[in-house]
């Protein structure tokens, strides 16, 4: 396995990151959470764990999550709902692209608002899949490129500008993160795709909710 590091310390994109996610979980990001996680069982693996908001989604069925997350100010924030969650979790330093788990070792995976700042999209979803047991199961919630015009090409030029991802911790709005999915092993079974406003000044941007097998 290829050696990272394990810290990322970006605290003032952390700081914003703890109020951002807050503001949308009232908006309606809760719910997206909470349908997210539904009917998830055994032990499970959370990549880009953030501050923790998905952790009291988690229903009763799931016998350990292991939150890895690579920022120190999220992972410190992480621990305290750790400790607040309706299961356990176990929260971890680590990368999406080299998990600290044994090949095949977990029941399902959860990506939730990550696949768009992880460096390299195929190596994570390929680091995932290795995790995952066969016919494992990719949970994903993420946001992702308008298809249509001229949304589409604003958030394109937008990471093209590299403006977007070097203010918002490397996050790009510009990803076709299903077909990137759907091209690393996984075959998709459910994928709902709709709008979302974080925030009230921010526009309506795609997001993708849904499962993925290990195929």
């Amino acid at each position: 396995m290829r050696r990272v590091s394990t810290d990322i310390p970006r605290p003032r994109f952390a700081r914003m990151y703890l109020s951002a996610g807050e503001r949308a979980d009232r908006r309606g990001a809760a719910d997206h959470r909470r349908r997210l996680l539904e009917g998830l069982a055994g032990r499970v693996v959370e990549v880009g764990a953030g501050s923790g908001l998905n952790f009291a989604h988690y229903p009763g069925t799931v016998t350990e999550v292991v939150a890895v997350e690579p920022e120190p100010t999220l992972r410190d924030a992480a621990e305290r709902a750790a400790s607040a969650a309706p299961v356990r979790v176990k929260v971890i330093a680590g990368t999406a692209e080299a998990l600290a788990l044994a090949d095949g070792e977990v029941d399902a995976a959860v990506a939730s608002l990550v696949l768009c700042s992880v460096p390299d999209q195929g190596r994570a979803l390929a680091e995932i899949r290795r995790v995952l047991r066969p016919d494992g199961e990719l949970r994903f919630y993420e946001h992702v490129v308008a298809e249509r015009q001229p949304l589409r090409a604003i958030l394109q030029l937008a990471d093209a500008s590299r403006l977007w991802p070097s203010l918002c911790g490397g996050c790009h709005v510009a990803r076709d993160t299903a077909a990137a999915i759907g091209a690393s092993g996984f075959r998709i079974e459910r994928c709902e795709r709709f709008g979302f406003r974080a925030g009230a000044l921010e526009p309506s941007i795609p997001h993708i909710l849904g499962a993925a097998r290990r195929a």
